[in-house]
């Protein structure tokens, strides 16, 4: 049976600027569940950034509740969010000199106090997380040395040592090659299901979402939020009303998208 570690009750999002308050979205209703790989896409602009800064704790709300893990978000004290949610953002990590595992143990700042030593419970979170991200043999190069996919898998797996039930990622496969992309959408389909966390996160591959995604969530400008799997999204036109335009051409069956001479 599925379990929502996310609500959100007629949640409203945005920003506060000199020139008053601007709401990007508002009245979201909707739940994220563990052990599901949640994709959510969108335009430029639309607020996916703003809603995921918003649950991760990073700017407060416009109004409703969020829920995670059965409390509000604002009831967590900072080190009470840190051992519940992990986000790992696009910027590159700009360390020198610093190695994998180091950087990945930094994931365990939340447990080791301030004077950050690690005992056996936090070498052991470590271990698992580069061997859960499929990195253990990179653990002693140097972070400046690595691939820009080798480095998004060592910042995922610095949240997996978080040891979180959720984990928020804000287009992870940025600045990735094809491949690349698939390969780290596969990679948190199964953190999902192998680990039982809750896997949100913003991307602009939406063909690839598609694939690999078992929920979407759909932001745009004229239907505001639509929920549903792939396959759901697809049988009701949400997919086709987003995507169909001169010369794009949706098909609901085999969920792709292909490129016609504008005549079709």
């Amino acid at each position: 049976m599925e379990r929502a570690t996310v609500e959100l009750r007629g949640v409203s999002i945005g920003y506060k600027s000199r020139q008053g308050v601007h709401t990007v979205a508002e009245s979201i209703t909707a739940s994220i569940c563990c052990g599901k790989l949640t994709c959510l896409l969108g335009e430029n602009g639309v607020g996916k950034s703003t809603l995921l800064r918003t649950l991760a704790g990073f700017q407060p709300k416009l109004g409703g509740t969020i829920i995670v893990e059965g409390r509000e978000l604002e009831t967590y004290s900072s080190r009470e969010l840190a051992c519940t949610v992990g986000v790992v953002l696009t910027e590159r990590p700009d360390v020198q000199q610093m190695r994998v595992e180091e950087l990945v143990a930094l994931g365990r700042s939340p447990y080791t106090g301030f004077w950050g030593r690690l005992n056996d419970k936090d070498r052991e979170a470590i271990t698992e997380a580069l061997h859960l991200v499929g990195i253990e043999r990179l653990k002693d190069r140097l972070v400046q040395t690595l691939s820009d996919g080798e480095r998004q898998k060592v910042m995922i797996a610095k949240a997996l040592a978080q040891q979180t039930p959720v984990i928020f990622l804000d287009e992870p496969t940025a600045f990735l090659d094809y491949p690349s992309k698939a390969d780290m959408l596969l990679l948190l389909r199964r953190i999902s299901r192998e680990a039982g966390k809750t896997v949100f996160l913003s991307t602009h591959d939406l063909e690839l979402a598609l694939q690999a995604a078992d929920t979407l969530w759909l932001m745009s400008r004229q239907e505001g939020l639509n929920i549903g799997s792939p396959r759901q999204l697809a049988d009701n036109g949400t997919l086709s009303r987003f995507i169909e335009r001169g010369g794009i051409v949706f098909d609901t069956e085999t969920l792709t998208i292909r490129l016609t001479n504008g005549n079709e």
